[in-house]
């Protein structure tokens, strides 16, 4: 071993070169990764170097570890292995099998089960330029991968990279709450908008701006649904806030009866149809007592990190308040479209299976009053519940609560108006 410091140092280096992390590619020629490597450092370089930046890069997880070796050319990319989570889970089984409990994992069957998602726009759906875009975090069927088979690969089946974004696959980027904003944010779900305008979000704003010290309390959204970095991401209420048992007050069991009836879930009888099973299999919502309990235990564990555990429990209690004030209004609403069916005012589509309105047909519902019913349901419904439950008054009222009322206000008039047209229409038929 040679004694002087500069001899050492020459010893020792390729060694370390050797077998530092990210450094293995370069130091090895011959590894199956590096023709990839120096062909797209070419073609698409960007990829490679957030591929560098990455642990996998680090631990010497290289292109041929997900993407397979039979890519070895221009000529034929089509034999690229596109990856799945279950080719993450080779790495990643904790991780995988708790997102695969979750209800992102259940994001693209939920999608294609709407009832007229075929009557969009291929791009909006396959081509991911609208509901996709979000919903390919979900898994896939193999025949669903090859619907996705676009130019010999098929992009979009991944979905851990919906949040670990490729090819950095940044666990520190997960866990920002601008991770979860590309998706949620907008019509029906804005989270971030909510979270953000927050005191939450602001104080997480504020640590990022280092306004408050690093080791402020700031919860961010995996805060509280990633709880210990838990992929399943549950809650107590599910994403439309219903579920069963029915509850004991008899006022919000026959309002609440009257969305599901109006989600095909129970018949005109009030007797769970077969979507039941479906919602069951798929564990769309907590149809139990016992689980519903158990999100919110959860949620509470978390809320007591920084609140008492009386007043963790009195915010949440508010939330579900305002879950029953909400579904009163959106209850009234869907009786009078339904007494519209059953008058013969308003013809019933062939496409719905009960002379209930079909509150996920969304923009595809056929008349005015129909339209105005999903938007009260998806989107003003949606804000007073969440707006509550994430803090966001502002969202919890004048962009939830307040439309509600304006809503139920329009239908009202809307369904008087057809009701005259239709009686004037039959007096002068007999004249």
């Amino acid at each position: 071993m040679p004694r002087h410091p500069q001899a050492l140092a020459l010893a020792v280096l390729p060694c370390v070169f050797m077998f530092t992390p990210g450094l293995a590619i370069a130091a090895s020629p011959a590894s199956p990764s590096a023709q990839c490597i120096e062909c797209h450092s070419k073609t698409t370089p960007s990829i490679v170097s957030d591929w560098k930046l990455s642990k996998h890069s680090q631990s010497d997880i290289g292109c041929v570890v997900c993407h397979g070796d039979q890519h070895t050319s221009a000529q034929d990319v089509a034999k690229v292995k596109i990856p799945t989570p279950d080719t993450c889970a080779d790495c990643h089984a904790d991780q995988v099998a708790q997102y695969k409990k979750g209800k992102h994992a259940i994001a693209w069957a939920a999608m294609k089960a709407m009832p007229t998602i075929h009557w969009q726009p291929m791009a909006m759906i396959e081509g991911e330029k609208g509901c996709g875009g979000c919903h390919k975090i979900g898994m896939k069927t193999t025949a669903e991968i090859a619907e996705l088979r676009h130019g010999g690969a098929a992009f979009g089946s991944a979905a851990c990279d919906s949040c670990h974004t490729r090819h950095t696959f940044s666990v520190e980027e997960a866990k920002q709450p601008q991770a979860c904003e590309s998706c949620h944010m907008g019509f029906d779900h804005p989270q971030w908008e909510m979270y953000s305008s927050s005191k939450h979000g602001v104080r997480n704003e504020l640590k990022n701006l280092k306004v408050l010290p690093a080791n402020a309390s700031a919860p961010t959204c995996q805060t509280c649904h990633m709880q210990d970095g838990n992929h399943e991401v549950r809650t107590a209420w599910g994403f439309l806030a219903v579920r069963l048992p029915l509850p004991e007050d008899k006022q919000w069991a026959a309002d609440r009866a009257a969305i599901l009836q109006a989600l095909g879930v129970l018949d005109p009888d009030g007797k769970p149809t077969a979507l039941v099973d479906t919602v069951k299999a798929a564990d769309l919502a907590r149809l139990t007592q016992e689980d519903w309990q158990r999100e919110r235990d959860k949620m509470i564990k978390t809320c007591n990190q920084c609140h008492s555990g009386n007043f963790a429990s009195q915010q949440l209690q508010m939330g579900d308040d305002m879950v029953r004030n909400a579904d009163h209004l959106m209850a009234e609403a869907i009786r009078i479209v339904a007494g519209l069916y059953k008058d013969g005012v308003l013809e019933k589509p062939k496409n719905y299976a009960y002379p209930f309105p079909n509150l996920l047909t969304f923009h595809d519902a056929p008349t005015v009053v129909e339209q105005k019913l999903f938007v009260m349901y998806l989107e003003h419904r949606m804000r007073t519940f969440q707006g509550t439950f994430h803090g966001s008054n502002d969202y919890a009222l004048w962009y939830g609560w307040s439309e509600m009322q304006r809503d139920l206000t329009e239908i009202k008039e809307l369904s008087e108006s057809m009701r005259r047209s239709r009686a004037a229409g039959a007096r002068a038929s007999t004249n």
